[in-house]
This record gives C-alpha cells, structure tokens and sequence, in this order.
C-alpha cells in the first residue's frame, strides 16, 4: 500500500511539473508572438521610454505636463488676437481720418475753384447802376465761368429737353396731354439735373409729354 502510495504521489508531482512546463513555455511563445507583431523601436524617433512602474504619479506628471503647454498655447493665442484685435482698431481709426482729410481736401479743391466766381458776382452787384448791356454781358461771363468750374469738377448736365422719359434721370412733375413732343418725352425742363462722373447728383425735374387720346 506505502509503495502504491508513493508510486502515486510521484506521478502527480510529474504531472504538476508538467503542466508547469507547459504554461511557462506557452508564456514563452505568446511572448514571442507579441515581439513579432510590435513595429521594430526607431533610435532616431526621439522617444526616450522611461520606466514608470513603481511610480503611480507619473502618469499624472506627463498629463499634467501637457495641460500646462495646452494652457501656455492657449495663453500666447489669446494674446496673438489682442494685438490683432489693437493694430485692426487703430487701422479703422487712422483710415476714417484719412477719409475725413481726403473729403476737406476735396471740398477745398471746390471751393478754390468756385472763388473766381464769386469774384466776378461781387464786381457785377458793384458796377449794378452800369447800362443794361454791359451787366447781361457780366452775367453772361459769370455763368460762363461757372460752366468751366462744373467741367472741372466732371459734372455735367443731365440732357432732358426733347429726350425720351429715363425715370432714372428724370423726375416727372406733370403728364401733360399734346401732340407736340413724342408721347414719354420730355415736353420742358423745369430744373436742370447734374451729375458727376456718371453718378447722378440730382435728378432732373421736367414736364412729360403724353399722346392727346
């Protein structure tokens, strides 16, 4: 019975041995099979592994490494946008006052231009008791100045009298019936209409012929 007894016992120590083995070399093998399937380390990559077992802060160090860099970027992006944000206020407040000098500038150029004018209106109420003549032929050279004034200006007069009906030019006052004028045509300018480079400054305001019946 003693001998079966150890004779039994032997073959369960093997067996235990066994199946030992067995685990350690299918450990071995998965080990392999993992090493296999991992990409080979690159030494130029700049990744330096570091062992962090045994440490549990490390893991939270290298979070808390990168909420700072986050916060630094977000920090220099905001200050980025403050400087835009300054140079874009002062452009808009340097290019308005650019605009305001331009528009005195251009009124100023006007102005001296319609000087001569005026000149010639205080020498033409001066010489009022002069003969009937002489005073048509200075209003008729002041006039004559003021016409050279506008074309310098590059405004010019809408054309009205005897032109078909532009809505876009023209202000209709009256519709008067007759078979003077083409039907839709201007019959009489009541106001002349300018504008300047093509831009209308105002419009001209006129009678509009319309077909008797």
């Amino acid at each position: 019975m003693s001998k079966g007894n150890g004779q039994a016992d032997v073959s369960l120590e093997d067996q235990l041995k066994e199946e030992h083995v067995k685990d350690t070399q299918l450990q071995d093998e998965q080990n392999q099979t993992l090493e296999k399937e991992l990409p080979v380390a690159d030494p130029t990559d700049g990744f330096e592994e570091k062992n962090v077992s045994g440490d549990p802060q490390s893991s939270a160090a290298i979070t808390g490494g990168e909420l700072e860099k986050l916060r630094a970027e977000r920090n220099d992006l905001f200050e980025r946008l403050a400087r835009l944000q300054a140079e874009f206020d002062n452009y808009r407040k340097r290019a308005a006052k650019e605009n305001a000098e331009y528009r005195d500038y251009a009124i100023s150029d006007a102005a001296r231009s319609l000087l001569p004018v005026v000149d010639s209106f205080t020498l033409a109420l001066k010489n009022a008791a002069a003969k009937p003549e002489d005073l048509r032929k200075g209003v008729e050279l002041i006039f004559k100045q003021l016409q050279d004034v506008l074309q310098k200006l590059n405004i010019e007069r809408v054309p009205a009298q005897g032109e078909p009906f532009d809505p876009r030019v023209h202000e209709a006052i009256e519709m008067v019936e007759t078979n003077d004028a083409p039907d839709h045509h201007v019959l009489e300018e009541l106001q002349p209409g300018y504008r300047i480079k093509g831009r209308l400054l105002r419009p001209a305001m006129v009678r509009v012929a319309k077909k008797v019946g």
